[in-house]
């Protein structure tokens, strides 16, 4: 059975972006067919993936608004081996038309729905904030994925965030869960980083990832080459960090299916 993760955080500048590619790239890695859905207008995971956003000729926007298909949209990138649905700058005309739209809180669903028996797993990039492409994204996902640093203004996005996951599942997703907390760009040695940390496991236990992602230069270049880091520089600490969080996903899933069984 596939599952679909949102990679989602209300904050900015946690490594979301840093976090859907890696993380579709280290799936595939464990032999898993990937689709990777880069919901967010900036289209950073569409060119962290390898793919010009400027050079589409059709995005995730055409398909959202029924303008093409999704065979039409999808894309596999040159170099990686998962798929991409890419996206531009368009995409933010979409949330004005979506609105045009009977159940436009749907929309994404019916299009995973129509194609998830493709792939193992579907890891959407969300936007940095609540609107309705993030909404779409919570309301099509299984699970949802939040990657945040230990600073101060990060708890404070998280209980946003949570309070926003709590009003879909009862409204419109009620299979929705959080699948993970991520702890992203870890640096050990702050203190507020420790203070912080602390203050997570107290509050959400086991929900927090054990696997860390430090701070590492080679995740940071690796985008402006087009490629996760994985292609980059497999040996780095940024992709030896996103191959256990990989590993994390999948043990987590196996255990949840054995006690459903």
């Amino acid at each position: 059975m596939s599952k679909v993760l949102a990679v989602a955080n209300q904050k900015g500048g946690v490594g979301k972006t840093t976090t859907s590619v890696n993380l579709a790239a280290s799936l595939h890695e464990t032999r898993k067919k990937v689709l990777l859905i880069d919901l967010d207008p900036q289209g950073n995971a569409t060119t962290g993936s390898g793919v010009d956003k400027s050079q589409l000729e059709l995005s995730i926007y055409d398909l959202l608004t029924k303008r093409a298909s999704f065979d039409e949209v999808v894309v596999k990138p040159q170099g990686v081996e998962y798929h991409l649905l890419p996206t531009n700058g368009d995409l933010t005309a979409a949330e004005v038309e979506l609105l045009e739209f009977q159940n436009r809180e749907l929309r994404l669903r019916e299009i995973v729905n129509e194609i998830r028996d493709r792939y193992d797993f579907v890891v959407i990039d969300c936007p940095p904030s609540l609107n309705m492409l993030t909404i779409n994204a919570l309301v099509a996902a299984d699970g949802v994925l939040i990657p945040m640093q230990c600073e101060y203004y990060a708890l404070e996005g998280l209980s946003a965030l949570m309070e926003t996951i709590t009003a879909i599942s009862e409204s419109l997703n009620p299979e929705l869960k959080i699948e993970g907390i991520l702890r992203t760009m870890y640096d050990p040695r702050n203190k507020l980083t420790t203070e912080v940390n602390g203050q997570l496991f107290s509050f959400f236990g086991d929900t927090v990832y054990r696997t860390v992602v430090p701070r590492n230069v080679r995740l940071a270049e690796a985008p402006s080459y087009g490629m996760p880091v994985l292609k980059y520089d497999r040996q780095s600490r940024g992709a030896l960090a996103y191959l256990a969080v990989a590993g994390e996903v999948l043990r987590r899933i196996d255990k949840a299916e054995s006690r459903a069984v």
